[in-house]
């Protein structure tokens, strides 16, 4: 179905059956998956109803004003619909009904109901200022939620004003305790909800945040990168295969630039040009923030190029599961004790390559194309820690070596 088409359907409800051997005709109304059932007053002998046509038959006096009245109340309901759109708001099929029958129109929303709307909005924004993954993860959202409405309280939504800390809490328990999630995935669905809510305060269908004395636990991750040692072991490492041989010098291509898979997929020699240096820079749009970076090219990743100059991209082609499932079989041959994935080369162009040649975080910041530079504290600083660690090793290693030839003379 649809979004935006609405179904009307005249349906006989037969358990009602009157003294004279008729029954009600009820109308269904079903928007946006939602559905309306109710009555017209009208009552039909069950023999005189064509389901398939939506008519009374044959026709006899009966038969043709109920069949007049059905067709002008399918036509009164079309009409509301319609003036629902012109008006330029977002609405649900309850609106339809009140418009359909004068009622005043109801401005109280249901959580799913304008989670649907934000998420139907990100999606005509996909390309411009949304990657197609965004809303798959809202969809998502939106789906354990209602998961989560229709388990607790047997509904199909819940009415923002019942919203209150309870709620939450227990939402936050049944996705660990009844779908089994990772703090991570907890956390993530937890805050897509709560963007839900600041949406719904915005356009006040909501007075209060049942957020304010809420905390979830932030999950800790770690960040996991390749060591300097496993990166120049993975350079120095050829493969007799072909496949093995391209996808490691990708993954290596993005251990020294930080590009992200789409970004090392979409990479045309055209994004490869000269800066204000003189030198080799990539200039290319981030598909998740949208935003332009420049990253100039290091000696590693040039000479990557020139062994596959000539196509229309940059690099082989090759799909993201299969992308990650060679370098399994790259990990297991190399030795490298960590489960490779695309994303480790981002991570290690940040720590080994950038962070542990003592690149300042806000550059890192800018080469990565985070949105802020709290993104990248908040996932490199224990990296900074650690190079900080290393150095006043170093440093103490100094002093004593100084102390103990002072001590000698």
């Amino acid at each position: 179905m649809k979004i935006n088409k609405l179904s009307i359907l005249f349906l006989l409800d037969k358990t009602k059956m009157n003294k004279q051997g008729k029954c009600p005709v009820r109308c269904r109304m079903t928007y946006f998956g939602k559905r309306k059932l109710f009555s017209t007053g009208l009552f039909i002998n069950p023999d005189h109803w064509h389901s398939k046509y939506q008519q009374a038959h044959p026709p006899n006096k009966e038969n043709d004003f109920i069949n007049a009245q059905l067709s002008l109340i399918k036509q009164q309901i079309n009409q509301a619909f319609l003036l629902l759109q012109y008006q330029g708001e977002s609405f649900t099929v309850d609106d339809i009904y009140r418009k359909f029958k004068g009622e005043p129109e109801s401005k109280e929303k249901a959580v799913l109901e304008v989670f649907e709307e934000h998420n139907q909005r990100v999606k005509k924004l996909v390309g411009k200022d949304y990657v197609m993954a965004t809303f798959w993860k809202l969809r998502q959202a939106k789906e354990l939620l209602a998961s989560y409405i229709k388990f607790e309280y047997k509904k199909d939504d819940y009415a923002f004003k019942d919203l209150d800390l309870g709620f939450i809490k227990e939402y936050e328990f049944y996705l660990k305790s009844e779908k089994n999630l990772a703090q991570a995935t907890v956390y993530k669905a937890i805050q897509r909800f709560r963007k839900i809510i600041k949406i719904a305060i915005a356009k006040r269908y909501l007075d209060k945040d049942p957020f304010i004395l809420y905390e979830v636990k932030r999950p800790k991750k770690q960040v996991v990168y390749l060591t300097p040692e496993e990166l120049k072991k993975l350079e120095k490492h050829n493969f007799s295969q072909r496949r093995l041989q391209e996808v490691k010098d990708m993954f290596v291509f993005c251990c020294y630039t930080g590009l992200a898979y789409q970004e090392m997929a979409d990479l045309e020699p055209k994004h490869i040009v000269k800066g204000f240096d003189g030198k080799l820079w990539i200039y290319i749009s981030r598909k998740k923030t949208n935003r332009v970076v420049s990253i100039p090219l290091l000696p590693p990743a040039i000479r990557i190029i020139e062994q596959y100059k000539g196509g229309s991209k940059v690099l082989p082609v090759i799909s993201n599961q299969k992308f990650n499932s060679y370098l399994k079989e790259i990990a297991d041959v190399v030795g490298i004790e960590k489960k490779l994935t695309h994303h480790i080369a981002r991570k290690t162009f940040a720590s080994t390559v950038l962070l542990y040649n003592n690149v300042p975080m806000e550059i890192v910041s800018e080469l990565l194309g985070h949105s802020s530079i709290k993104i990248t504290q908040e996932h490199y600083g224990k990296v900074v820690q650690k190079k900080v660690s290393e150095e006043m090793k170093r440093l103490s290693r100094n002093f004593k070596k100084q102390h103990l030839k002072s001590k000698k003379k």
